[in-house]
C-alpha cells in the first residue's frame, strides 16, 4: 500500500493535521498495521518538499507547533494518476512456503508435517477474518474476503503440493 498516496487522498476532503490524518488511516485501512506518528510525519514532510501538500495553518499550544495540511493542485494529480494504475498482479514465484518445502526435502525432513502445520495455520486464520467479517462493516468485510480468497489459493497449492509431494521429492532429490 502506498502511505503517501492514501494520505494525499485523504487530504482530498479537506486540510488535516498529522493526527486527524493518523486517526483517519487507522480507521479506514490500519486494522492490523496502524500508522505510528513518525511515519505520518516524515510522509508529510516529503509531500510538502515534493509540492504535492502545503502548510494550510499553524496552532501553537502547549506542545510542539501543530501544522495543518491540505493538498495541493499536484497532490491531486498524483492521487489521480495512481488511482488510474492498475496494480501489479503478485504472482508468488518466489514463495517463502515453496522454499520450506524445498528444503525440507534437501534436508530430508518431514515436508509433510510442514504442510499440514501450514494448513492448520491457515484455516486459524480463515476462521479469525470470518469472525470479523461477521461483525464488521462493509469495507471490512470487503477486506476480509480479499485475504480469504488469498488463503483459499494457498490451501489449494497446499492440497496439490501435498499430493505431489514424492514426486518433487524425488526431483529435489535427483
Amino acid at each position: 500500500m502506498s502511505i503517501s498516496h492514501t494520505l494525499l487522498g485523504l487530504l482530498e476532503s479537506g486540510p488535516r493535521h498529522g493526527y486527524d490524518l493518523k486517526r483517519a488511516f487507522d480507521e479506514r485501512f490500519g486494522h492490523d498495521r496502524p500508522l505510528h506518528y513518525g511515519q505520518v510525519y516524515s510522509t508529510m514532510s516529503r509531500l510538502l518538499k515534493n509540492g504535492l501538500v502545503e502548510v494550510d495553518g499553524v496552532e501553537s499550544g502547549s506542545g510542539p507547533e501543530r501544522k495543518r495540511y491540505a493538498i495541493t493542485d499536484a497532490g491531486v494529480t498524483d492521487v489521480a494518476d495512481w488511482l488510474g494504475r492498475p496494480e501489479k498482479p503478485e504472482p508468488y514465484l518466489q514463495s517463502t512456503l515453496y522454499t520450506k518445502v524445498v528444503l525440507a526435502l534437501l534436508t530430508e525432513r518431514d515436508a509433510a508435517e510442514l504442510l499440514d502445520t501450514q494448513r492448520a495455520e491457515h484455516l486459524r486464520l480463515m476462521r479469525e477474518l470470518t469472525r470479523r467479517k461477521q461483525s464488521g462493516e462493509l469495507a471490512d468485510q470487503l477486506i476480509c474476503d480479499h485475504a480469504l480468497f488469498h488463503l483459499e489459493a494457498d490451501l489449494r497449492w497446499l492440497e496439490l503440493a501435498a499430493a505431489r509431494l514424492d514426486k518433487l521429492a524425488s526431483e529435489v532429490r535427483a
